[in-house]
């Protein structure tokens, strides 16, 4: 019993008023994914790229659609009922609709030229590193580098040719700088785009190169460049430089250049974000009596009122005094972790006094109740 066909649309997973734009969609997602160059041995990827081919031969032909849309498979396949969908298309050749590996990976558009390596292009993206201090990070600075890097020949221009010559017109690819090669055979056969082996891509043959570059265009370069670090920067973070990367070619722009930056630890803050945190260090007395203390700041030595009766593990939050914001929107704040020192080495005055505070804050007894004890024990021991 014969195969019974799919219908197109539903091949195509379009609707029957699709237009040519959304037919031209659908076949270049499902081409791509049921493609045998990207499916290699995977039969059922090839059954479903024939059909997927076969539904856009029909559909993207206004008379075959109409033909179509009135009589189904019959209308359009002499074959139909007599031998179901098999592969030879049912008479239609595989070519992709017209479409190469190169246009459905690639292409702008159906119809049109796929992407070839002769139009303008970037240039090469560079990446370089830098180090810096944690006050250059907080404040900016501007730091030196040096990059290698590609730039058009000052002799040829970047055109590769010697000067006062020219470069013609590659008579294999015709400029495009590809060409299109036949694999396979019979049914199975279908085309593929690859760079043009007689100019190596270009799309031009350069009889006279020129001296300085070679025929290449361009040249690699030492160069040092100035790099302007934003204040509030992170460690990690990166910055980039417009067109300071490779040359562009055939008249494209220049790269980018990354620059990434590595900020040195602070021996006293600790950074999250914009935030700045600080364990401050006070005495027993400081944090009893309160004190006024000079604290360290990324702005430099910083008056700070310690308040009476400070618990150890207080956090205390000053407002503004953080990193700057990297995008110039304010600052951070910088907190402050009060740590309570413990004396140690007391010597026999320095103990004596501990201990009339403590008898004050009735954490000891009182000498003259330990006198009174002391002389009445005594008597008792006497008896």
């Amino acid at each position: 019993m014969p195969e019974q066909k799919r219908d197109y649309y539903e091949v195509l997973g379009v609707s029957k008023g699709a237009s040519d734009d959304e037919l031209k969609k659908a076949y270049r997602k499902l081409a791509k994914q049921y493609h045998p160059d990207l499916n290699p041995g995977d039969k059922t990827a090839e059954t479903k790229f024939k059909e997927v081919n076969e539904a856009y031969e029909i559909l993207s032909d206004k008379d075959k659609r109409a033909k179509y849309d009135q009589f189904g498979h019959a209308g359009v396949d002499p074959n139909f009922g007599a031998g179901g969908f098999g592969g030879d298309f049912g008479g239609f050749g595989f070519d992709f609709g017209g479409f190469d590996l190169g246009d459905i990976l690639f292409g702008s558009g159906f119809g049109g030229a796929s992407r070839t390596r002769t139009g303008p292009a970037k240039g090469e993206r560079l990446r370089a590193s830098v180090t810096i201090s944690f006050e250059e990070a907080a404040f900016g600075c501007e730091k030196e580098i040096t990059v290698t890097r590609t730039e058009a020949c000052d002799t040829c221009k970047g055109s590769g040719c010697e000067p006062g010559t020219a470069a013609d017109t590659c008579p294999d690819c015709r400029g495009t700088g590809q060409v299109r090669i036949q694999r396979g055979g019979g049914p199975l056969s279908f085309t593929t785009t690859t760079a043009c082996p007689k100019c190596g891509g270009t799309g031009k043959i350069i009889h006279s190169p020129c001296k300085s570059c070679n025929g290449a265009g361009s040249v690699r370069r030492q160069r040092k460049i100035t790099v302007n670090i934003p204040a509030g920067i992170d460690n990690g973070q990166a910055v980039s430089l417009r067109g300071q990367g490779g040359a562009g070619k055939n008249g494209g722009p220049p790269g980018d250049l990354l620059i990434s930056v590595t900020v040195r630890p602070h021996p006293q803050f600790k950074r999250d974000g914009s935030d700045l945190y600080l364990d401050q260090p006070v005495s027993f007395l400081q944090a009893a009596l309160g004190a006024e203390l000079e604290i360290p700041s990324i702005d430099g030595k910083l008056k700070w009122t310690l308040p009476t009766g400070t618990q150890p593990g207080t956090v205390f939050r000053l407002r503004g005094k953080g990193m700057p914001s990297v995008n110039g929107r304010g600052r951070g704040d910088q907190y402050v972790n009060v740590t309570v020192q413990v004396p140690t080495g007391l010597n026999s005055e320095q103990k004596e006094a501990l201990r009339a505070f403590g008898q004050a804050m009735g954490e000891l007894p009182a000498e003259n109740e330990e006198g009174i004890k002391g002389f009445f024990d005594k008597k008792k021991k006497k008896r």
